[in-house]
């Protein structure tokens, strides 16, 4: 099985490396290709077995799944040019939450299925959000699975919950790593401690706090009440966050939703065309 990448950006090169890593397909089983060639060329610097290709359409020639890794209004363009290359053998996959698949099995004969990742794939953790399109076969799906269970937890979604559950799986790690950053500035600026030591505690503590979700000895809710002490220091510092946060969370999902429907007014645009 072939696997081909149109677009080595951020996600397109992540996927790469973490699909190589893994061992779940071989370097030379991968095709990719890229406006600004120079970024496939990079990655095959690394990866010398990988094949970079001129263009989309000698990826789709060698390739048996397809990533489309580019921006959501760059795709439909893309598959008017292509869509004669594109028989029912292959499955086409898009990564961008705004484009549905009945939207891409609209102006495409081949399979199609909707994969969005995550940056926590590169350490071949977290969650990979799968919508399969009516076209795709159980035989692809299962092949799709396979492969994103060696970097990852595949997890299958609605339509209806695409953007929530990207919010959490795909833009999470940005907004808490963000969060984390404000708390270790909050402990230097207020403290003796250096910013290095501060990293790397709480580098460390959110690794541990990972592992022990992961073992499921603790959840959520019970994890802070092993850890805040009825009047101790902890139930003091969740006080203030409980003064201060407010409905911080519910406005950032209201953002980030106003911004997927004005993402998929544009897509709905071009493929209504």
């Amino acid at each position: 099985m072939n696997i081909g990448f149109i677009g080595t950006g951020n996600m397109g090169k992540i996927l790469i490396e973490a699909i190589i890593e893994s061992h779940s397909l071989a370097p030379s089983a991968i095709f990719m290709t890229n406006r600004t060639i120079a970024k496939a060329a990079a990655i095959n610097k690394i990866y010398p077995e990988t094949n970079v290709m001129d263009n989309a359409s000698e990826v789709i020639k060698h390739s048996d799944i397809i990533f489309i890794c580019v921006k959501p209004l760059d795709i439909h363009p893309l598959l008017l040019n292509v869509r004669h290359l594109l028989r029912r053998d292959k499955c086409l996959i898009s990564i961008t939450s705004p484009v549905q698949v009945e939207q891409l099995e609209s102006i495409v004969n081949c399979q199609v299925a909707r994969v969005i990742p995550s940056i926590t794939n590169r350490a071949f953790a977290g969650v990979s959000l799968f919508t399969f399109g009516n076209s795709c076969s159980n035989e692809m799906q299962q092949k799709i699975e396979k492969l994103f269970e060696g970097i990852s937890t595949p997890v299958e979604i609605e339509n209806e919950i695409t953007r929530v559950a990207s919010d959490i799986v795909s833009c999470g790690p940005a907004f808490f790593s963000y969060l984390l950053q404000r708390f270790v500035n909050g402990a230097v600026k207020e403290t003796e401690i250096s910013q290095e030591k501060a990293v790397q505690l709480a580098s460390e503590m959110i690794i541990g706090m990972g592992k022990l979700l992961e073992t499921e000895l603790y959840t959520l809710p019970t994890l802070q009440e092993k850890v805040c002490v009825k009047g101790g220091v902890t139930g003091k510092g969740i006080k203030v966050l409980e003064e201060e946060l407010g409905p911080v969370f519910e406005n950032l999902i209201k953002s980030t939703h106003r911004k997927y429907d004005e993402d998929i007014e544009e897509v709905r645009r071009q493929f209504e065309k």
